[in-house]
């Protein structure tokens, strides 16, 4: 069984991201909208904003106040829009409730939107011709050609519908030949359908949902999860069964587990994605890589290879 360890491609990414920032003057900028004080959210936006400015990029993080109005972050994405020193604008996201996502990504500047959420972005990838392409999704792929995992003709099955992972990763691979099957809550006999795919991507938010039934043997598996659990007795029971994770509660008092059971699945896949230490740090590295295309694309200038 072979890992797919996600930090030798994301350390590749981030190393020509930063020779491509070099050349740009002034440096790449990034601008974050974190709102409220969500400590997960907070965690992602300060690992963001460290990889950022380990490559060049200048990165600054915009907190609205928890409670804040939905007319108050649009305000705060207008200003970014028209702030000529900003080359690229991320929302994070979950949002708090009251706030409608669908219409705070609509009132992105396209050309600032490294996420590739805004409609004109999805529908250019969707057309096979990407501006910015959303950072999970292309890091999945540089993962599988970093590790000569081979796409053409390849049955694919991935388990989530989301925007923002599963549907522009099923634009992708498609465009690179493989046959994609997109998985969701009404898909009948799932086991059966995962079994069937060459790779296996889970994007579902469960942890330790895909077992060893869900997976074809030597099939390649890409675990996008990131789940926290933080007490056995909160975990599934496959979960609470693990050695490995019991032993990091007890030592940490809390661990992160992917939607896939990796004790059980690494049994029978050829190739498998580790959680952490996965796709979570190509998504970073991507979002680098698209903040640096921005401002070579707004400036005309440098282009990241």
């Amino acid at each position: 069984m072979i890992l797919l360890e996600g930090e030798p491609v994301a350390k590749r990414i981030r190393e020509k991201a930063r020779a491509a920032a070099a050349a740009l003057s002034p440096p790449p900028s990034l601008v974050v909208l974190l709102v409220g004080n969500d400590p997960a959210s907070e965690t992602y936006v300060a690992s963001k904003t460290r990889a950022a400015e380990e490559a060049g990029v200048r990165a600054e993080t915009v907190r609205l106040p928890s409670g804040s109005s939905p007319g108050a972050l649009l305000e705060t994405v207008a200003a970014a829009n028209r702030d000529p020193r900003v080359d690229g604008v991320l929302v994070q996201m979950p949002l708090e409730l009251g706030h409608d996502p669908s219409r705070v990504l609509d009132a992105l500047d396209p050309r600032k939107d490294v996420d590739g959420l805004h409609p004109e972005n999805v529908g250019l990838l969707h057309q096979g011709r990407p501006r910015f392409v959303p950072c999970t999704p292309a890091g999945i792929v540089a993962l599988l050609d970093h590790y000569a995992v081979p796409l053409a003709g390849r049955r694919v099955a991935i388990l989530g519908r989301s925007g923002l992972v599963g549907r522009p990763l099923a634009a992708l691979l498609t465009a690179r030949d493989a046959t994609v099957t997109v998985c969701h809550s009404r898909t009948r006999d799932l086991p059966a359908v995962s079994r069937e795919a060459e790779i296996l991507v889970a994007a579902i938010g469960r942890p330790g949902f895909v077992t060893a039934e869900f997976v074809q043997p030597g099939a390649t598996v890409v675990d996008v999860g990131i789940n926290r659990i933080e007490s056995l007795t909160e975990a599934p029971e496959n979960i609470r069964r693990s050695e490995r994770v019991a032993s990091a509660i007890a030592s940490r008092g809390r661990t992160i587990v992917g939607d896939v059971d990796f004790d059980d699945v690494s049994r029978v896949a050829a190739r498998i994605t580790p959680v952490p230490g996965g796709v979570g740090l190509l998504t970073v590295a991507m979002l680098i890589h698209n903040t640096v295309l921005a401002a070579g694309l707004r400036r005309g200038g440098a282009r990241v290879s």
